[in-house]
């Protein structure tokens, strides 16, 4: 099955504590129904110092989100979901429902 979100898009969080909070999905967890978003969804991790991180101590991290949480920002700004539509040279292509429009990548 084809990905709606996939790393690079812009997204928004739709519930939760980050609602209506925008970032960058930098890693998809398609097993776990997950995305790690730039910028949302901080926690605070205790890190022990180490060789490879001569740094110890407490450090902000994101931690995954539900894919059903998020939801991809179209051009116009405003959330929207995402279908599939196959071209007449058979490539399958994600369009945004709110506008119709192709998404790139």
């Amino acid at each position: 099955m084809a990905a709606k979100i996939r790393k690079g898009d812009k997204v928004v969080v739709l519930t939760g504590r980050d609602k209506g909070r925008t970032g960058e999905v930098f890693e998809v967890r398609p097993d776990d129904g997950t995305a790690l978003v730039r910028g949302v969804n901080l926690v605070k991790r205790h890190q022990k110092q180490s060789q490879q991180n001569p740094e110890g101590g407490i450090i902000s991290k994101e931690a995954p989100v539900q894919l059903s949480n998020i939801a991809y920002l179209g051009r116009d700004g405003k959330p929207t979901r995402i279908g599939f539509k196959i071209q007449a040279d058979g490539k399958k292509v994600r369009i945004a429902k709110r506008s119709g429009a192709e998404i790139d990548g």
